[in-house]
């Protein structure tokens, strides 16, 4: 065992953070630590790092035990050099390694041969010095910088750039790199994904999975999760809970756990009430009254089970006023830049998009994808190329950077100074949808965190009803739930979506084709993240077997047919989200008739035939509901 929390708790003011909080680290494990935002994981992870002191509880660990902290968006500082930096990290090798260059130059000294114990004595302090730099990687100290500087994206610097010259989100990863090389017993990263292009990510899930040290990581991004952890454990109304997996088998168990909580709770519900019915029926007759006392001493025993309740999570969805013409845009060899004194970011980069695809924009930091939607929605110009737009086209816009959001208005404010028309119990019902409700919708929008100001954008997107939606990274800031609502809402969505985006597992669920830019041009991918992964791993083999002129040869016949596998794939993933959205309405509206009979059998319906017809009037229109999905699915499934 590495590191032992127990109880902990701990409040802000009177508001508490976690309450009573226990976790047990043990030498290589991988834990995942998952929340919504602001159920404590940041401080939770502060306090095993012994940040901060928990109001009660304790941390044991070893005096020895060497930990590794990096905070959310928790840059280095000060005016050293990247190179400086680096090797500040390795301490006592650097000791070693001015020791180990002193008496290379006394052995190479003359003077020093003239006494030959002196020098063997020398010789041999230097084989055991040396020795030691060895055992402790003094060897391998500069190819490992230039390895994880490469693989965290700053090959590229010059070693004597200036920390201070970097932007907060490169000091970020910097400070990342320079604890990666420390190699700590125990890692702990708060949101270590954050600024890192896709190629990066990808190293750096590499490199975890084979680090010998433990590791507790609180991260959004579930691709990263999946890849490296093998645990996960859930903060949720101040308490914690472990789930063996990754974060795929964590969200597969918690909902059978909840099944299975909920099974358990109608079963007792329903027991509970058939044995008040019995005691109702029987207390008053002399023959019955005293199995009926037994029954209700039972009943009193009976420890009853609350009912189990999901977190409230926002609730939304993105319709469309009018249908777009078939050809949504073309975008013919562009080139751009954010400023007009830079030199353009992308050349040459042309692609089209007809009207209900689902084109992701890919590319390492700074190639200029957010530059080309700021293009696409006119707000600078093109160096060369042209953009045309198709008929019948109206635009939504999502900015990562909210430049739209006003910081001086209200929630309500914000929204409903953007649809005037609309009446104020209308603005409150959607943003209720987005968790802002009561006192909520009074906050100034400058003061919101960037979950919250991504939930008022959303807001805005949702009753703008645009046909064509351009999103800038929009499950930054959103929390675990928060991305699989929107994902659920984007996949129901019957417009066109043109997105920038590093969260693989947003790509893998949305995505139907994948335009990838570079500095010279773009490349066009069918299919997600996944696919293009594989196709480009699949054309690299092809080349290195058969040479460039054969993997030339073989790309003719899939240019031919690109066309016409993609309206396949996308008809098919078309297919796809209507049978998963007939699954669920079926389940939903099956519960809700079981529910409603359960109405229906309850004692106080037999004396309220008002309320019972109702409810009757209910259940039928439900099964009327559910025969037209049974037909609307069974028809999916014959295609």
């Amino acid at each position: 065992m590495l590191l032992q929390a127990s109880g902990i708790t701990k409040h802000y003011g009177v508001t508490p953070v976690l309450e009573g909080i226990s976790l047990q680290i043990n030498e290589r494990d991988r834990i995942g630590l998952v929340g919504v935002n602001g159920a404590g994981k940041s401080t939770f992870l502060r306090v095993l790092a012994g940040e901060i002191v928990p109001d009660t509880g304790s941390v044991s660990k070893p005096r020895e035990l060497k930990i590794g902290y990096l905070a959310q968006n928790g840059g280095l500082q000060g005016h050293r050099t990247i190179q400086e930096e680096m090797n500040s990290a390795f301490g006592p090798l650097l000791e070693q390694e001015k020791t180990l260059k002193e008496l290379e130059t006394r052995i190479a000294d003359p003077r020093e041969l003239e006494h030959a114990e002196r020098y063997e004595a020398l010789l041999a302090q230097y084989a055991d010095v040396s020795e030691k730099f060895r055992e402790n990687g003094g060897y391998e100290m500069n190819n490992r910088v230039r390895s994880i500087l490469h693989g965290m994206g700053f090959g590229g610097f010059p070693p004597e750039t200036e920390v201070a010259s970097l932007s907060g989100g490169q000091r970020t990863r910097l400070a990342l790199a320079r604890l990666l090389l420390v190699q700590p017993e125990l890692l702990l990263l708060d949101e270590p994904t954050n600024h890192l292009d896709i190629q990066t990510l990808t190293w750096l899930e590499q490199y975890l999975r084979s680090y010998a040290g433990a590791m507790v990581i609180v991260s959004h991004d579930r691709y990263f999760l999946d890849a490296t952890v093998t645990s996960v454990v859930e903060i949720e109304r101040h308490q914690a809970t472990r789930y063996t997996g990754n974060y795929s088998r964590f969200m597969d168990l918690k909902a059978a756990a909840f099944s299975q909580q909920l099974k358990l709770y109608e079963q007792q519900r329903k027991e509970i009430s058939r044995m008040e019915d019995f005691i109702q029926r029987n207390i008053v007759r002399a023959s019955t009254t005293r199995r009926a006392q037994s029954r209700r001493n039972a009943l009193e025993r009976i420890e009853r089970l609350e009912k189990p309740n999901s977190l409230r999570q926002a609730n939304f969805s993105f319709t469309t006023e009018r249908r777009s013409g078939k050809e949504v845009l073309r975008v013919i060899r562009c080139s751009a830049a954010p400023h007009s004194e830079m030199e353009p970011l992308f050349r040459n980069v042309s692609f089209e998009v007809k009207r209900g695809e689902r084109v992701a924009l890919l590319g390492p930091n700074g190639v200029g994808k957010t530059t080309l939607l700021r293009a696409l929605m006119d707000q600078l110009p093109l160096r060369v190329g042209a953009i045309e737009w198709g008929v019948g086209i109206s635009l939504g816009y999502y900015d990562q950077e909210q430049r739209g959001l006003t910081p001086a208005n209200t929630v309500l404010e914000e929204v409903w100074s953007a649809y005037p028309h609309l009446p104020e119990a209308e603005i409150r019902t959607v943003l209720g949808s987005f968790l802002f409700s009561g006192e909520d919708v009074r906050k100034k929008v400058g003061s919101l965190s960037g979950g919250e100001k991504a939930r008022v954008a959303l807001s805005k997107l949702m009753l703008l009803k645009a046909n064509v939606m351009l999103l800038d990274e929009p499950t930054n800031h959103l929390d675990l739930m928060s991305r699989e609502v929107l994902e659920a809402a984007l996949e129901e969505y019957d417009g066109t979506l043109v997105f920038v985006s590093h969260d693989r597992y947003f790509l893998n669920r949305i995505a139907d084709r994948v335009v990838e830019l570079s500095p010279d041009g773009a490349e066009h991918f069918l299919g997600n993240y996944d696919e293009m992964v594989a196709k480009k791993q699949q054309m690299e083999e092809w080349a290195a077997t058969n040479g460039d002129s054969a993997a030339a040869a073989q790309s003719e016949p899939a240019l031919t047919n690109y066309e016409a596998e993609k309206q396949a794939k996308r008809e098919d993933r078309a297919r796809a989200r209507k049978r998963e959205q007939a699954e669920a309405d079926i389940a939903r509206l099956e519960n809700e008739i079981a529910e409603l009979e359960e109405q229906m059998a309850s004692p106080e319906m037999a004396v309220d035939y008002m309320l019972l017809r109702e409810k009757q009037e209910q259940a039928e229109q439900k099964r009327t509901e559910l025969d037209e999905v049974y037909q609307v699915w069974e028809a999916l499934m014959e295609e």
